[in-house]
């Protein structure tokens, strides 16, 4: 189960269309599930929680545990907390010419990729899991966003 949770005010909830996103964050869990590795702490959380806040937000928090004040786009605690900007998402998305729901799916897929087990920590494991987000995504937000 994913439990979403808005607590920021500066990207408007209309925007964020937050139902969309969670479908398709929904429709990627058993792709999320069957990409887990070793290392992974998903299967043994009752539920994650999704929640967005500000750019001010995700800085303070980057800099509390990742000794980086400067903001990001997702964080993951392993306790199953997956921390979206969704500011950053909104910008991001605008940049790119995509919805920002699908910034946020994104994001949120990221997290939970986290949550498999999958790292970032250097450039092929980064590109590796970039490239198993973008296949998760794809799928997830067919028809969606």
């Amino acid at each position: 189960m994913i439990a979403w949770s808005n607590r920021q005010r500066v990207v408007p909830a209309a925007e964020l269309q937050l139902e969309m996103t969670r479908r398709a964050v929904g429709r990627a869990l058993p792709d999320v599930f069957s990409a887990r590795r070793r290392g992974s702490v998903l299967a043994g959380l009752d539920a994650v929680a999704v929640v967005l806040v500000s750019d001010r937000r995700i800085a303070a928090l980057h800099g509390e545990f990742m000794g980086d004040p400067s903001p990001t786009d997702v964080i993951t605690f392993l306790h199953g907390e997956v921390v979206v900007s969704a500011e950053t998402a909104r910008r991001e998305a605008r940049a790119r010419g995509l919805p920002v729901p699908r910034e946020v799916a994104l994001y949120a897929i990221h997290g939970l990729l986290h949550l498999a087990g999958w790292t970032d920590t250097d450039p092929r494991s980064a590109a590796a899991m970039r490239a198993m987000q973008g296949k998760i995504l794809r799928r997830a937000a067919r028809g969606v966003c």
